[in-house]
């Protein structure tokens, strides 16, 4: 059976902006520069920079290399799309910040103080929900 997709280059556009965003995240979380998935996948830093933008469609042959270098599954990119409009919100983004700058601290007694804060930190949030 063959289904007649309507063809709204907004939603296109959207999907690939969260492509994009995904692409982001991911190399973020990995503590790589886009200077550094560029090589990797061998194209410039303006195009890796345009994919992650979604100024540019990712091809599925540089997705699945994309995916290669950043050890996530195709559908990774995909997770968590929403077709309401919303990309990011402030709290996506402060996550993505926070991720960011912990892969830049080397020492990792300051890595392991910071880890043990966030974790007390939620264990007392769980601690004060659940006596509410």
């Amino acid at each position: 059976m063959v289904t007649n997709v309507n063809r709204d280059s907004s939603k296109t556009h959207h999907i690939e902006r969260h492509v994009g965003q995904r692409i982001r995240e991911r190399r973020t979380m990995l503590g790589l520069t886009q200077q550094q998935l560029a090589d990797l996948i061998g194209v410039t830093y303006q195009q890796a920079h345009k994919y992650e933008r979604g100024i540019n469609r990712v091809s599925a042959g540089r997705l699945f290399e994309i995916a290669q270098v950043l050890g996530v599954e195709i559908n990774f990119f995909y997770e968590e799309l929403d077709t309401s409009g919303e990309i990011m919100n402030e709290r996506q983004r402060m996550c993505l910040d926070l991720a960011r700058n912990f892969t830049r601290i080397r020492n990792e007694k300051h890595q392991d103080a910071i880890s043990t804060l966030c974790r007390v930190l939620s264990e007392q949030e769980k601690t004060e929900v659940g006596a509410a």
